[in-house]
């Protein structure tokens, strides 16, 4: 009974967060919400959002699907993956879920299956992230698309990115470089490509840079995400012990960096001055949520903190235009707070096999080519 009960839900949730995704997809496509505004979308766009969600859904299916079997292979008791969705009316800030997950329920004492499962979702996302991008950019629409979705853009012709790069008030999302990205751009991509503004309008393109952006995600080598687990595997418990803080340590540092400029400190406004170190009063205890876990010792932790916030505001002096990506910070939140930066020693220290370490070291590739220092940057040009 309980079963069939756990069934139900993941059930409902996939077809919630179906349809999450797809309101999602439609609202990035147009570039308007749904049931708000002046011109709300409606069952036609609606259903064009399915060009988004199908194959952004079936990258996430196919990554937690491949952890299931492996994890069924290794005779571990796991669940079916659970759909997390999530909509905010009309604010197309989000991708239409937070992801998916397995449950694993018991307790895994092997290094050998840390790693199989561990690796199982990332390669076979991957790969079928790989395919929508192949088709995402060798099926690029004729530029009468644009037009369609933005009539206005029709009088520039050919030259409607300037007009994207010079008007007024208008507010885009750019995605970031992955050297993956690029090469699709560059070497596969056939016909008209879309300009950098408007990608996020084009459903199975977007689709497939949001699958690489999630798979470096996940194969980020720290504590217990999937690449994680496959740094464990590769070089054990004691190395893995002393990388891993190093590594979280390097990505808090960079996603804090710039976000306060030494020079802003000079001010010789008062309230603009107590304002200020009452945001980086908030600054610093953000970042020492992010390192709290880091060791055991309170004052250890918080001189960590202070000492990459020092660092930073240094850095920010000599270099005052210097700046990170302020977007990682809930995510480093999330690991050094949440999930841990260390990884659950194992009993069996078996170690990897030569085919398993091969697959290892491509993991990480997979991670350097997918990764973006910056993914998604916000471009608006305020009118005069």
């Amino acid at each position: 009974m309980n079963q069939q009960r756990t069934l139900l839900i993941q059930i409902i949730l996939f077809v919630v967060t179906l349809a999450t995704t797809t309101v999602t997809g439609a609202e990035w496509i147009y570039g308007r919400p749904f049931f708000f505004g002046e011109n709300p979308l409606g069952w036609a766009e609606f259903f064009e959002g399915f060009k988004y969600s199908i194959p952004f859904l079936g990258v996430l299916t196919i990554h937690e699907f491949g952890h299931y079997f492996i994890a069924k292979k290794h005779n571990t008791n796991v669940t079916l993956p659970y759909y997390i969705p999530l909509w905010i009316g009309g604010l197309s800030s989000t991708f239409g879920t937070l992801g998916a997950f397995i449950r694993i329920k018991e307790r895994i004492t092997s290094r050998i299956k840390y790693f199989d499962i561990g690796i199982s979702g990332p390669l076979a996302g991957f790969v079928a992230a790989l395919f929508v991008l192949w088709y995402g950019f060798t099926h690029l629409p004729p530029l009468d698309y644009v037009f369609e979705l933005f009539p206005i853009f029709k009088q520039f012709g050919n030259e409607y990115g300037k007009f994207l790069e010079t008007s007024p008030d208008y507010i885009s999302i750019k995605l970031g470089d992955s050297l993956l990205f690029n090469f699709f751009e560059e070497y596969i991509a056939i016909g008209e490509l879309p300009h950098p503004y408007l990608y996020t309008n084009y459903p199975i393109i977007f689709a497939g840079y949001l699958s690489l952006f999630f798979t470096a995600l996940n194969l980020f080598p720290v504590g217990q995400l999937d690449g994680g687990h496959i740094l464990y595997g590769l070089i054990g418990d004691k190395a893995f012990n002393i990388v891993s803080p190093i590594l979280f340590g390097i990505f808090v540092f960079y996603a804090g960096l710039g976000f306060f400029n030494a020079h802003e400190f000079m001010t010789t406004d008062t309230s603009l001055f107590l304002e200020l170190i009452a945001k980086f009063g908030a600054f610093i205890f953000f970042n020492y949520l992010c390192f709290s876990r880091i060791t055991e010792n309170i004052l250890t932790n918080w001189l960590i903190t202070l000492s990459v916030i020092a660092i930073q505001l240094l850095i920010s002096y000599f270099y005052p235009s210097i700046e990170g990506y302020s977007g990682f910070l809930a995510f480093g939140l999330m690991i050094g707070r949440f999930l841990g930066v260390y990884h659950p020693t194992t009993n069996d220290t078996q170690p990897l096999t030569l085919e398993r370490k091969v697959l290892g070291w491509l993991a990480l590739l997979i991670f350097i080519v997918c990764f973006s220092p910056k993914p998604f940057v916000i471009i608006q040009h305020l009118a005069n």
